[in-house]
């Protein structure tokens, strides 16, 4: 799997967005879905770059429990609980982030202190969490704020 490749294609969708918060949702080494960040554009606290990805594909494909199995989440920052539960439900089968939700902390932006991997392991799917690809590139966008 090219993670850096994908990663990259969020970034892409990171700098179109309110916030720094870029992903793709790819199956079968294709992204068929893009999202990013409007959460200030939308008036709509729910409105991150994942949330916002996750909703095009079920606009588009449909909604059940297990809607994304066989899918992976790529996104430049480590999801916040709300969107990690939302990969639960979706049933996402991987989700691969770039920055960490402690590196975020340690640059000063405000965060929900609580893993994503964690949120996964207390759900009812079996979702594969890998981070830290293209942290470095993925905080850049952060210290430009």
């Amino acid at each position: 799997m090219d993670y850096e490749k994908f990663m990259h294609e969020a970034l892409v969708e990171a700098k179109k967005g309110d916030l720094p918060y870029g992903a793709v949702i790819v199956k079968d080494n294709k992204i068929v879905i893009r999202g990013y960040n409007t959460a200030q554009t939308d008036n709509d606290v729910s409105a991150h770059g994942e949330i916002n990805a996750l909703r095009a594909f079920t606009q588009k494909y449909g909604y059940s429990l297990n809607a994304l199995s066989g899918y992976t989440l790529y996104t430049t920052c480590e999801p916040c609980p709300m969107c990690a539960a939302a990969c639960v439900w979706a049933g996402v089968s991987k989700v691969v982030f770039g920055a960490s939700t402690e590196q975020l902390i340690n640059l000063g932006t405000k965060q929900i202190d609580l893993a994503c991997k964690t949120v996964a392991e207390k759900g009812f799917q079996n979702i594969e969490v890998i981070g830290g690809v293209l942290a470095d590139e993925c905080l850049e966008l952060f210290k430009q704020l």
